[in-house]
């Protein structure tokens, strides 16, 4: 499986994690390929049977503690329970002083070794965070993602259906565009999509007849967002008279992106259809959807007992007295 190093852990938060290398192991067997980590206190114990040595090690001030009560030969044994396999890298927080059996084990199995500052909970708080982001499914989507009224719209169709140019007519109403033409998706936990643009187009954007804009050189920086989480895809398409679009909005559609149920909207385009207007009613109305309304449902209901009423009112057979 594809990881990181350390040293790239190192090199990408070293700041914000505090982190210093002790040893850096350039020879390292095993990279970091997950974004749990592990506090090896059962380990340390000798108690290995489940010992998750795939995780980054973790070692707090309570395994610490743990070590200074053994005698030299006790830490001794200890420490070579913890590498009986290879490890992806051990962390020692809260600036503890780091135990000499310990580095030369780390040399001697080229292991890298860090040290950070910050305390034991939060550390591994950020730290997990990150490895989070970095190991996170990811995808590749065309189309537009823009934030309208805080509500995520992808934009999606067939090249030139107007999806570039609908999200600039959004932003040119006051809304925040994350990205045109190539929308990078990813996973995070436990089912949420986060949308973000290419790295090198950024808030660029192709208009056809015009050519590539800058949407912050033009609107300003509170024209864009870095990211955004995708909430409804909205799907343009060519109007067909023969299709069967929807009018009430009963049904609750949805899609999967990356495992993930989406909600999905279609909107069939005629000339003269105002798609910026449209697609700021999608918003509101998901809105009002996940604030436990549905407008369309509670219209069907009021219905519903309206020809209840009229049913008990006048039931069927009762035709009166002919004669």
């Amino acid at each position: 499986m594809q990881g990181i190093s350390a040293a790239q852990l190192h090199d990408e938060r070293r700041q914000e994690l505090d982190l210093e290398v002790i040893v850096a192991a350039p020879n390292a067997r095993l990279p970091i390929t997950v974004s749990d980590v592990n506090r090896p206190g059962l380990a340390l114990a000798g108690f290995t049977e489940n010992f998750l040595y795939e995780r980054i090690q973790i070692l707090g001030e309570t395994e610490m503690l743990y070590l200074d009560t053994l005698s030299a030969n006790q830490r001794g044994a200890a420490l070579d329970h913890l590498f009986e396999c290879d490890l992806p890298c051990l962390i020692v927080s809260k600036g503890l002083p780091i135990e000499p059996r310990l580095q030369e084990l780390c040399e001697s199995r080229q292991v890298p070794l860090l040290r950070t500052r910050m305390s034991t909970t939060p550390f591994i708080h950020q730290l997990t965070a990150y490895l989070n982001n970095v190991f996170a499914p990811r995808m590749t989507l065309h189309g537009s993602l823009v934030d309208v009224y805080g509500v995520g719209l992808l934009f999606a169709g067939d090249s030139g259906i107007g999806k570039s140019e609908t999200a600039l007519d959004l932003v040119e109403r006051g809304h925040r565009l994350v990205a045109d033409d190539i929308v990078i998706v990813s996973r995070r936990p436990p089912s949420i999509l986060i949308g973000s643009s290419n790295e090198l187009l950024g808030h660029r954007m192709e208009i056809r007849g015009v050519g590539i804009i800058d949407i912050r050189e033009m609107f300003g920086i509170r024209a864009t967002r870095v990211r955004k989480r995708v909430e409804v895809e909205v799907r343009l398409v060519r109007w067909d008279p023969a299709a069967p679009y929807e009018r009430l909005g009963l049904e609750d559609r949805t899609t999967s992106i990356l495992g993930v149920r989406v909600p999905y909207v279609t909107i069939p385009l005629v000339p003269g259809k105002n798609v910026a207007v449209l697609a700021e009613v999608v918003a509101m109305n998901h809105l009002i959807k996940s604030s436990g309304r549905n407008p369309a449902a509670d219209l069907d209901e009021r219905l519903k007992m309206m020809m209840q009423k009229d049913q008990a009112a006048f039931p069927v057979g009762d035709v009166g007295d002919t004669e």
